[in-house]
């Protein structure tokens, strides 16, 4: 399986150090096919299953809260993406199972690199090895102990050689059934 164009390469803001490293790698790979980098950030944190903090807001404050992570969200990353300019920035309010659907749909990206935290770790309601395997498009997960841990779904595994890694540098991302 080729991309037949990849035009931009996703990833998922999440502040940490896997996140720092899972950025890194995704400016990477932009670099190196000269493509956008369009950093995503949701109003509940996809990475928490428990965050509903946006829920039960008034429209005010959630405005507040938009504008407050949109600002967040820029200065980090920018600082971040140093003098590389082909940077988008999408504050999501929806769902992100069903925002970032939408996105690929639209072809805002065609890889998504996602920080890998921890073993346990859940995004968009599920074990994040499931949700990296159930998704329709390549997914990327970095770390979780290092910054050159790579992880790749079977999308990503069919095209591992368009993503300047080398054979021993990576994992496919294989669930155990019970």
């Amino acid at each position: 399986m080729a991309i037949p164009t990849l035009k931009a390469v996703g990833f998922c803001a999440h502040y940490s150090k896997q996140g720092d490293w899972a950025f890194d790698y995704a400016l990477k790979l932009c670099r190196k096919h000269e493509v956008q980098l369009d950093v995503f950030h949701f109003l509940e944190d996809p990475f928490d299953p428990m965050d509903n903090s946006a829920q039960n807001l008034s429209k005010e404050d959630q405005y507040k809260l938009v504008v407050e992570r949109e600002r967040e969200l820029r200065l980090y990353y920018d600082n971040l993406a140093g003098d590389y300019l082909e940077v988008g920035f999408r504050l999501c309010e929806d769902n992100e199972w069903k925002e970032l659907h939408r996105c690929l749909l639209i072809q805002e990206f065609q890889i998504l690199v996602l920080g890998y935290i921890s073993p346990d770790t859940y995004f968009a309601g599920k074990p994040i090895e499931e949700f990296a395997n159930s998704f329709v498009s390549p997914v990327i997960l970095v770390g979780p102990d290092r910054a050159d841990q790579i992880h790749l779904n079977s999308q990503a595994h069919l095209i591992s050689d368009q993503l300047y890694l080398p054979a021993d540098e990576w994992q496919k991302i294989d669930l155990v059934s019970a």
